[in-house]
């Protein structure tokens, strides 16, 4: 079931219209890396500099994650990524990593926002905007139900009383080259990749981002979730910025053709129209 998921994936993509996102390469950065881009007091920049366009693009693959499967895993270059087996799962977690396995009804397949490292491996990619004289870093999720997460950078701490969401409140600092995001807050909505990683509203994510070329992002992530897991663990993926591409209106909800991911039958669609009486 789980190497099927690659024809499942390239099914919903051709019935939804919506390109495989692209494999990560190193290939440019290895010939000739152009450095990363900076504001004029020094500081690196994480979005696109002014006259230019671009989207930041997770790593592509059947079942992009956090772990990979200990017989097949994917060809992540990222160093010390774990296998499932790796992964301090408590017994419940590991369970369910199984039953998702058969009953792949992930929530961001009905237009659902998807947090945590979910985010970064969406259809098309995100959009970054440093808003520096509002000390906030905004990260939009270019396919999906064009949501957007902000990371305040004005020194805050988390609200006591927060309500859970699909992003959870994000505060972050630089060290460095590094932005470093703390989130805590999350609801269980949604799943934070695509599949193998599995989280309580217990979650707390710090999440380390380092531009290291112009074209290259090192995204380093620790959950810490004792609801999910026996001890924190450290996990990652490389980032690519494509130039000369932007955000564009995207419908999530248009159509609902994706059969393999609803309820019902391959030969029916799900139309939500309601004829209005005259």
């Amino acid at each position: 079931m789980r190497r099927n998921h690659c024809l499942l994936t390239a099914a919903v993509s051709i019935l939804l219209g919506v390109p495989a996102p692209p494999a990560f390469s190193q290939a440019a950065d290895a010939v000739e890396p152009r450095p990363a881009p900076r504001w004029p007091d020094g500081r690196i920049r994480l979005d696109a500099v002014p006259g230019e366009t671009g989207i930041w693009y997770g790593p592509g693959g059947p079942v992009p994650g956090l772990a990979d499967w200990d017989d097949n895993p994917q060809p992540h270059p990222f160093p010390g990524r774990p296998t499932v087996s790796e992964v301090p799962f408590q017994p419940w977690a590991r369970a369910l990593i199984d039953y998702r396995d058969v009953n792949q009804f992930e929530p961001h397949a009905r237009c659902k926002p998807s947090g945590g490292v979910r985010q970064f491996v969406t259809p098309y990619g995100n959009e970054i905007v440093e808003m520096r004289d509002l000390e906030r870093v905004y990260i939009f999720d270019v396919g999906g139900p064009h949501t957007f997460r902000i990371v305040y950078m004005d020194g805050r701490e988390h609200p006591e009383d927060l309500t859970p969401s699909y992003y959870g409140h994000s505060i972050g600092w630089w060290e460095g080259d590094t932005l470093v995001v703390d989130t805590v807050g999350f609801n269980e909505k949604f799943w934070i990749d695509r599949r193998i990683t599995v989280h309580t509203r217990q979650l707390h994510l710090i999440e380390r981002f380092t531009r290291t070329s112009h074209d290259t992002m090192e995204y380093v992530v620790t959950i810490d979730d004792p609801g999910a897991y026996t001890e924190p663990w450290t996990s990652g993926m490389y980032l690519r910025f494509r130039p000369g591409q932007e955000m564009f209106e995207y419908i999530c909800q248009d159509q609902n053709q994706a059969f393999e991911l609803m309820v019902g039958t391959q030969v029916e669609s799900y139309f939500r129209q309601s004829r209005i009486a005259p």
